[in-house]
């Protein structure tokens, strides 16, 4: 082997080691959303679901409002000092839990989770792009999944750890809140509960800090997407990036995808909650779903492109999503759960295929078409709040399967034709 491919071999272990902490990173922050809808629901004395699903609100939404923005940042810093730059951004909203914590503040917590996902909006523009093309866009999904179990594997840590120390005996000091006498009492209980959430998110907060040292100091190195070379004479006609139908349609893909993901994830707390389960048994549900997850990344890993297509990946996850959720529907107790939790096994592959496949062929608009594509990541922040309203009206159960049916309907047809649009 020659000196030049044992070095371009060794960049991209590198490369690869590197974007897995990022995506560890990345699935730990995010999954803890899960625990802190029922912790801030009691801590801050939140009277609906809805108001609670502000959580994930105000952290996808970020993702909206700076994934452009984000695009522009890495245009000046290159890919490396972005991402050290997100994970310092994602430090100080930890820190921000500090003073939420002490005033018992829903509206600083939603600042903190704000900026979190503001950090990690410029993460997420960097580092799928990068992996994506770091090898043949053929293999991107396989990547990809490899990536996504760094991602769960944090995801399904992230809820045991946070639910063991903010919701320690949770049922017994719901019960103690309901039951105090006066507010002085009732406030000092909700004081002690909210003081709990400081340590980990300062913890949290000097990891980042020395991860972003960490990275700024690795040998990452850059890709100049700006120089990757069009494949075509029609492509290279092109001025805008919105005369790539594909990317667009994907964007609304992954828009309904991490609705549907954060449904399966984020909510399923509260709807087992509202099934009758006690909350020191609903706060470890998220981490069934990240389970189920983590088994998908690992099939397709192994399927894909070797046995499936990403496409056919695609299809048949989506197609898995409608029947787990009409089942989920039609059942009760810990077998509705479960299927939901399952739904964790059908979202699985769609990330790692719906990302290569509506950034393909972008050449020149690749850096600024993935940050179309992750701002598609709002739908997290949008489909819960819809979920919340409908159940108000038609009941939790029927109103998780309106919600959810169309998510899983329109990834199915950017599987079949959607991606090949334009």
């Amino acid at each position: 082997m020659s000196s030049s491919t044992t070095q371009k071999a060794g960049n991209y272990f590198t490369s690869m080691l590197i974007i897995g902490v990022l995506f560890f990173i990345f699935g730990f922050v995010t999954w803890l959303n899960g625990t802190l809808i029922p912790f801030l629901k009691l801590a801050c004395e939140l009277k609906t679901d809805t108001q609670a699903f502000f959580v994930t609100s105000a952290f996808y939404m970020a993702y909206f409002f700076l994934a452009i923005p984000s695009s522009g940042i890495l245009q000046r810093t290159g890919f490396k000092n972005g991402m050290a730059l997100g994970l310092l951004v994602m430090a100080v909203g930890s820190l921000i839990f500090i003073p939420a914590a002490n005033a018992r503040s829903f509206t600083l917590f939603l600042t903190g989770l704000f900026v979190q996902g503001a950090g990690l909006s410029l993460l997420q523009t960097a580092s799928n792009p990068y992996i994506s093309i770091i090898g043949p866009i053929e293999s991107a999904a396989q990547r990809i999944s490899f990536m996504g179990i760094c991602n769960k594997i944090a995801g399904a840590l992230s809820p045991l750890i946070l639910g063991a120390i903010v919701l320690k005996n949770a049922s017994k000091l719901e019960a103690d809140v309901v039951a105090a006498q006066d507010e002085l009492q009732k406030a000092a209980l909700l004081d002690e509960l909210a003081q709990r959430v400081i340590m980990p998110y300062a913890v949290m907060a000097v990891i980042l800090v020395i991860l972003a040292l960490w990275i700024r100091r690795s040998a990452l190195p850059d890709i100049d997407m700006d120089g990757e070379e069009v494949t075509d004479a029609k492509s290279a006609s092109k001025t805008s990036v919105f005369q790539y139908p594909h990317l667009l349609l994907g964007a609304l893909c992954i828009f309904t995808y991490v609705g549907a993901e954060v449904m399966a994830g984020d909510v399923i707390g509260t709807y087992g909650k509202n099934l009758g389960f006690s909350l020191d048994q609903a706060k470890y549900f998220t981490s069934f779903t990240l389970i189920a997850m983590l088994a998908g990344y690992i099939i397709g890993i192994i399927a894909i492109p070797k046995y499936i297509s990403q496409e056919s990946s695609l299809k048949y996850a989506a197609i898995l999503g409608v029947v787990f959720t009409v089942a989920a529907f039609l059942t009760k107790g810990q077998t509705s759960v479960t299927f939901i939790a399952l739904l964790g096994l059908a979202n699985a592959p769609m990330w790692p295929a719906i990302f290569p496949l509506g950034i393909n062929g972008l050449g020149k608009f690749t850096k600024i078409g993935s940050a179309i594509m992750i701002m598609g990541i709002a739908g997290g922040a949008i489909i819960p709040l819809i979920y919340g309203e409908l159940s108000k009206s038609m009941g939790f159960q029927m109103a998780f399967m309106v919600t959810m049916l169309p998510c899983y309907l329109y990834v199915l047809y950017f599987a079949m034709r959607g991606h090949r649009a334009g």
